[in-house]
């Protein structure tokens, strides 16, 4: 663990995560690590300063993944973490919107896991995550320590084909487990910035 922590350090030195002690994105690394089967594919939407994503990779080295990254800056540090710590066999970062990464045929319902920390409000992750999932596949979201139980709706996540089917906590933090009951619709996700701008709730 110590070389991805290492990473984490670097990313804050970057501005790509906040300060304090990495030991904590560990922690949060592992409610994710702990709240899902281990992944044939698996993509960390948002990616940032790697957090979960770069942490999942070595800890699961039998799954591939994509770091998806919307900067440029953060997608090229990516890039350089995966290099050092020698995951460029089976982990790619695509530097790209998630809403059109998600209209790629080499990513859409492709992916049996999709992790998300600190993307966006719930709608735009929902939104987004659903359309890379495969049927029966999972997304994983981190929670606030006070969520709110109506952050995550049953009648909007239909429409996204989504269900929330757990919501673990543990001293590590929370999360929250919704399954993809069936594919996303075809016009999920909508233009790249609206999930955002204009959640669903």
């Amino acid at each position: 663990m110590d070389p991805v922590l290492a990473q984490w350090r670097r990313a804050q030195r970057l501005g790509f995560l906040g300060p304090g002690n990495v030991e904590r994105h560990a922690q949060q690394a592992r409610a994710f690590w702990a709240a899902a089967p281990i992944p044939d594919v698996a993509l960390d939407l948002g990616s940032g300063g790697g957090v979960p994503g770069l942490a999942l990779a070595v800890w699961w080295p039998s799954s591939r993944w994509v770091l998806l990254e919307g900067a440029q800056r953060r997608a090229v540090f990516l890039a350089d973490a995966v290099e050092e710590l020698d995951l460029t066999d089976r982990v790619a970062v695509v530097c790209a919107a998630a809403e059109d990464a998600a209209r790629d045929v080499q990513y859409r319902a492709q992916v049996d896991l999709v992790v998300a920390r600190s993307f966006g409000p719930a709608a735009a992750v929902a939104e987004c995550g659903a359309a890379f999932l495969r049927e029966g596949g999972r997304l994983v979201v981190s929670e606030p320590p006070e969520s709110d139980p109506g952050r995550w709706p049953a009648d909007q996540l239909a429409r996204f084909g989504l269900e929330l089917t757990a919501a673990p906590r543990s001293d590590n933090g929370s999360v929250v487990v919704l399954r993809q009951r069936h594919l996303a619709a075809e016009d999920v996700p909508r233009r790249a910035g609206i999930p955002a701008r204009r959640p669903r709730w």
